[in-house]
């Protein structure tokens, strides 16, 4: 047999309390099946070619996350550039270019909208082609299958068909939704990671049908056929309902057979399956949703200021046509050198008002420039730039993997910067599934000399207020990255050991045999080697043993025990074997435990145990699990040690320790042997009661325990998350977490990453246990009544210092999602601290980001790493995908992929913030030098009795936004800079103005409309007052039109440009030389534009060396002009930074006069006072244990005061 059998022969279905025997069904007594959304699917197995037909046609295994393909791209591509207000008038004004009204060529009007929206479309292709390739790079990876007569051969995952029968090897992921035929163990059991699809690493047991056992080998496939029928593609990911027909018997299939695409075979040499969804129809795929079309807000609110800016070209080009009717019909008949003889219908006194209708059509693309075609393209080049840098930042750059940060896509750059809820995934997302076992109590005494991270930095603080630090002031703990708590690889504390930094020279090197209750401390290790369902694989490296666990918590207690003399090193089919060295001098003795029964772990039950057989011949139970479940299953005599553990305890959890209570039983044979026989006949019990029998039978045997201790890990999170969620509280963040975890590892986890601490309240919503269908009613109502219980109290709190933190399940969250519920949960969750969803799917993962998204009405950020967080992702204002090493799903589907959580720190905080404000003035500038060109056209109109005559020749106006103001605007939206981004991270507080909109509201765009309206008056009206009373030049020339419109035309390019200098804070070469040389571009254009033949430049022939520099009046023009229209922004800047200063202007002027370097308690004091109060992140947590610390302190001195005076 190829591959043969592994050397573990384990039956598992022997070993675990909760395991199913293999259902049997025959065809006499059941021939079909109930269940599932729909169960119409009829899979033919090994018979691929029966299901490229009809009546079957399922879908193939080939995958897509793209948002267009060849034949959808031009009309999808052309529908999202004109979603865009601006387009839609550009394509208007462009068609009537070819009409006798246009005031302008054809080609000027076509060109500039052609190039803008192809550059778009371009750049949205370019993208799109990124997607496309990742995609292909699932698509074109390779497996086993069955090509007939029993060989075996690879193929590409989007050739594989439903009935296809696979092979698939350790390490590998599967492909598409299989059913188990067997596997390398002989029990045909196999070990599955389902990390990107449920977030969790603890690996599951998945077994197959007994009867397909024998089809072991290549060979055995080759005349295999067999047929299933199975409810139809579903998201539901861990139910399946479905029959296996082969040689005429007919059998039950369940979840535990199923293999689903995206999860990866671990721990099993190979196994063979059959494919029963492929491609879009399997489960991981139906929780996909397709990738949405993101636009920003700002993007939106642009639409919306040029529904304004229209509605003003609107209402001037009717004034305009009513002007230029008026003034047709009255007074064209007097003005003989108009030739009103020889009219037409463009300008007939007889027909005035369709004159009129004519020349509204003129007014509407004279006036255009008020629109600014060239906003959108400059956005498109300025959001691919920033993209660029956010791409090559150096310091979102992980070393571990290699991967850079990346900016998937440009469109929502804006958007990192105005976040106002972050929803995430949990493991592989916030943690790296790493435990370390760090403290422990045994007999009442508690062992452990290391602290904890929460711990350091509490004592850290403390210290520094004793020593009269200025940073020490109450409750204004700042956690640094960098220096202040370094917890990076430098790091003193990080263990040598993986999964153990425990110090205490009393319990190590067997000195534990010293102590008083060494037998107890003997228990203890015992029960930690013993009290599990992990696998020890041989390390050929060291020598010893790796352990396969279902937990961290359990590889970190096995790790532990060895370090302590106490190796579980084998596992057999009924007994585990432990190596013991009670001292370093001993040698090692191996001890044989007989597995009587295991009863496993869940979220419900809260503890785990097993009943073993010693050596002697003594029968023990030996349990682990939640304290509080421990403590009330105690015997009377086995409370010694209760009260001095519940304090360890409380003491550990203040520290940020994931705790578990350890105890034992001794049993009586007889007691045993009868309480085994109830057990065995409730697990072969057939029927929905199973479960609960079983579950109620180990209840009673878990009972009269005695005490022994208690152990704390410390959890490892991803590098630099405590820290990360920190800052991003500071900066005013709220941080849901959702994770198809059980809710007791996501509470530990959100204890670890501090956005739960001790003494928040925590509210736990839930529903009535084993609700049935009947019973959705009274589970809503008790729902809605939690509800409104928890949001009472939260109403009625006082303490301003009290946090809330809500839990809920998956099965909960089903019924407060639904429309009469869940706005009641939304308001409750927003007034909450923290949220944790727990159990839930991916689908419902989208769900809630949906409901926060549309309910709060604010920006969402989602990020995860895996599978199941694709949805969320892509339901999202963002998607951010982790680039770690397992699978591409959530980065394929992203908008921006980081390869760790605390990069996302940088990436909202540092960029976000640049982005937000640099879009948000780069916009405001563009409607402010838009409508200060454009109106002055309107005002020389009005002049000119509405003639349709431009002011300016057409030359100047196709530069204006093309080459003479573009660049300037594009290095703002680039390189502006308030404050740098180290400043950005000690200042996180500053990241609010963009979710308080505060450089983009209202107020502010229409001051700057308002600024564009003063600029064009102070424009016009003072050039034409200095050049219409007096002659022009010395020999008493007076100014002509080309003259006007050139002198209104160079204040307007120094006006514009002296203004956008105005408005950077940040200054480099780049900027100094596209600003000033746009000035300087102007005056070499005219010199060349007036050197050319009189043919091209008309009127403006030799106009600046001939005509204007000669002359006085132009240069004082220029300057006083330019004076004129800057001035009152440059007091409206200076009194508000004299009197009214942003955050920003307090610290650029420390920075520019350097007190930062000069005055550093100064710096230290102002970054204290930035720092906002929060309720989670681990400065939350660190002030909370400072003032556990400072009450216990003054209970002590109040007690010592009382004690001295009696």
């Amino acid at each position: 047999m190829p591959g043969g059998r592994r050397r573990d022969r384990l039956r598992w279905s022997k070993i675990y309390t909760f395991a199913r025997f293999w259902p049997t069904v025959s065809g006499d007594e059941q021939a079909s099946f109930q269940g599932g959304p729909s169960s119409s699917r009829i899979v033919h197995c090994n018979q691929p070619q029966l299901h490229r037909k009809k009546p079957f046609k399922y879908s193939s295994n080939y995958i897509t996350t793209t948002k267009y393909n060849v034949v959808t791209f031009l009309p999808k591509a052309l529908f999202e550039q004109f979603r865009r207000v601006a387009n839609i008038y550009f394509l208007l004004t462009a068609a009537l270019s070819l009409t006798p009204v246009s005031p302008f060529t054809p080609v000027s009007m076509i060109a500039p909208l052609a190039f803008v929206v192809g550059l778009s479309m371009a750049k949205e292709a370019l993208e799109d082609w990124r997607r496309f390739m990742q995609d292909m790079k699932v698509n074109i990876r390779k497996v086993n299958v069955h090509k007939g007569e029993g060989q075996f051969g690879y193929k590409q995952w989007q050739n594989i068909r439903v009935g296809d029968v696979v092979k698939v090897e350790k390490d590998q992921f599967f492909p598409a939704d299989l059913l188990l035929l067997s596997s390398s163990y002989e029990d045909g059991i196999c070990y599955v990671e389902t990390m990107n699809l449920d977030g969790e690493t603890n690996l599951k047991v998945k077994r197959s049908l007994e009867v397909t056992l024998a089809l072991d080998d290549d060979e055995a496939f080759r005349d295999f056929t067999a047929t299933i029928r199975c409810e139809d593609p579903n998201p539901n990911l861990y139910t399946f309902v479905g029959n296996f027909d082969y040689e005429r018997q007919v059998y039950a299939l369940e979840p535990n057979h199923i293999l689903l695409r995206d999860s990866k075979l671990r721990n099993t040499s190979y196994v063979y399956g059959v494919v029963i969804f492929a491609g879009h129809d399997s489960k991981v795929m139906q929780n996909a949703t397709k990738s949405p079309s993101k636009r920003s807000r700002i993007e939106k609110k642009m639409d919306r200021i040029i529904y304004v800016l229209f509605t003003v070209l609107v209402l001037i080009s009717v004034i305009s046509s009513i002007g230029f009717a008026v003034i047709t019909k009255d007074k064209m008949p007097n003005w003989w050198y108009l030739r009103p003889d020889q009219t037409t219908s463009l300008y007939d006194p007889d027909r005035a008002a369709l004159s009129g209708v004519f020349h509204l059509v003129t007014a509407l693309i004279l006036y255009g420039y008020l629109i600014p075609i060239s906003l959108y393209v400059s956005i498109e080049v300025v959001k691919v730039l920033q993209a660029t840098f956010i791409n090559g930042d150096i310091l979102m750059y992980d070393e571990d993997t290699g991967n850079h940060a990346q900016a998937r896509t440009s469109n929502l750059n804006e958007e990192l910067g105005q976040v106002d809820t972050i929803l995430s995934d949990k493991t592989g997302t916030l943690t790296c599934n790493q435990m370390d076992f760090l403290k422990c109590s045994i007999a009442g005494v508690s062992y452990g000399v290391r602290s904890s991270e929460v711990e350091i930095a509490a004592n850290k603080h403390m210290e520094s207020e004793a020593t009269g630090d200025d940073e020490g002031v109450y409750g204004s703990y700042e956690v640094e990255l960098d220096h202040e708590i370094n917890f990076n690889s430098d790091n003193p504390r990080k263990p040598a050991i993986k999964g153990f930094s425990f110090e205490d020279d009393r319990l190590m090197h067997g000195n534990w045999a010293k102590e008083p209750t060494a037998d107890t401390i003997l228990l203890f290790f015992r029960i930690l080697a013993l009290c599990h369902s992990a696998i020890p694989e041989p390390d050929e490296t060291t020598g010893g043993f790796t352990y396969e666990a279902e937990s961290p918590d359990e590889a970190a207690f096995l790790v532990a025990a060895r370090e302590f003399g106490f190796e579980f090193c084998k596992r057999t089919q009924s007994s585990v074997f432990i190596r013991e060295k009670y001292t370093s001098s001993e040698d090692l003795i191996e001890r044989e435990f007989k597995i009587l029964n295991l009863l496993e772990f869940n979220s419900k039950r809260k503890r785990m145990s097993v009943i073993v057989r010693d050596g002697s011949g003594k029968i023990f139970l030996l349990c682990k699990g939640a304290d509080s479940i421990i403590f009330d299953r105690l015997a009377k005599n086995g409370r010694m040690y209760e009260s001095e553990t519940n304090k360890h305890l409380i003491e550990y959890g203040e520290a940020g320790l994931r705790t578990l209570a350890l105890a034992y039983r001794v049993l009586d044979e007889s007691e045993y042997s009868d309480w085994n026989a109830e057990f065995l006949k409730a697990k072969t019990t057939i029927g929905p009661d199973r479960e609960a029998q079983v579950e109620r039978i180990s209840d009673l045997m878990e009972r009269d325990l005695i005490l022994v201790g208690a152990t704390a890990v410390e959890d490892k999170l991803q590098k630099g998350v405590p820290q990360c969620i920190d800052k991003l509280a500071q900066a005013g963040l709220k941080i849901w977490v959702l994770t198809g975890d059980k809710i007791e590892t996501a509470i530990n986890i959100g204890f670890a990453c501090s956005l739960l601490r001790q003494g928040m309240k925590q509210i736990c919503l839930s529903t009535i246990n084993n609700v049935v269908a009947q019973d959705a009613k009274a589970a809503k109502e008790s729902l809605l009544l939690q509800i409104t219980n928890a949001s009472q109290m939260i109403n009625l709190e006082k303490d301003p210092y009290e946090a809330f933190a809500l839990i809920i399940d998956g099965k909960t969250l089903t019924y407060a999602l639904e429309d009469d519920m869940k706005n009641h949960f939304l308001n409750l969750a927003v007034n909450c601290a923290s949220v944790i969803c727990c159990r839930v799917s991916p689908r419902q993962k989208a769900l809630v980001t949906r409901l926060v998204k549309e309910g709060t009405g604010k920006v969402t950020l989602a990020v995860g790493d895996g599978a199941n967080d694709v949805g969320m992702i892509q339901e999202a204002d963002i998607g951010v995908g982790i680039s770690g090493v397992e699978g591409m799903q959530a980065v394929m589907a992203s908008d921006f992929s980081i390869s760790q959580f605390r990069f996302l720190e940088r990436l909202l905080v540092v960029h976000g913030h640049w982005c937000y404000k640099r879009i948000a003035l780069m916009i405001c500038y563009f409607f402010y030098k838009n409508i200060a060109f454009g109106l002055t056209i309107f005002f020389f109109e009005a002049y000119t009795g509405f003639s349709g005559q431009s002011v300016y020749d057409d030359w100047y106006m196709l530069l204006f936004n093309v080459v003479l103001t573009s660049l300037p605007v594009i290095t703002l939206g680039v390189f502006e800079q308030d404050v740098s981004s180290e400043v950005c991270l000690q200042f996180p507080a500053l990241y609010q103005q963009g979710q308080k909109n505060l450089f983009f509201d209202w107020y502010r765009i229409i001051g700057w409309m308002f600024n564009g309206l003063y600029t064009s008056i102070a424009i016009y009206f003072l050039s034409i007052g200095m050049l219409y009373h007096q002659a022009f030049r010395s020999g008493g020339q007076i100014a002509d039109m080309a003259v006007v419109g050139t002198t209104m035309f160079t204040s307007i390019i120094w006006t514009v440009n002296v203004q956008i200098a105005l408005i950077m804070s940040h200054f480099t070469w780049i900027q100094h030389l596209f600003v000033w040389g746009s000035v300087a571009t102007w005056y070499l254009f005219l010199i060349a534009y007036g050197m050319s033949s009189p043919t091209i430049s008309g009127n403006a022939y030799q106009i600046l060396l001939e005509a204007l520099g000669p002359a006085p009046i132009f240069w004082i023009a220029t300057v006083v002009v330019t004076a004129a229209c800057n001035f009152p922004y440059l007091i409206h800047k200076s009194f508000q930074r004299a009197f009214n200063p942003q955050d920003q202007h307090v610290i650029q002027e420390i920075k520019y006069y350097k007190k930062d370097i000069e005055d550093a308690c100064m710096w230290k004091r102002e970054k204290t006072k930035a720092r906002q109060k929060t309720k989670i992140g681990f400065t939350a947590r660190v002030d909370a244990k400072i003032r556990h610390l400072r009450e216990r302190l003054n209970k002590r001195a109040l007690s010592t005061s009382q004690a001295i005076e009696e």
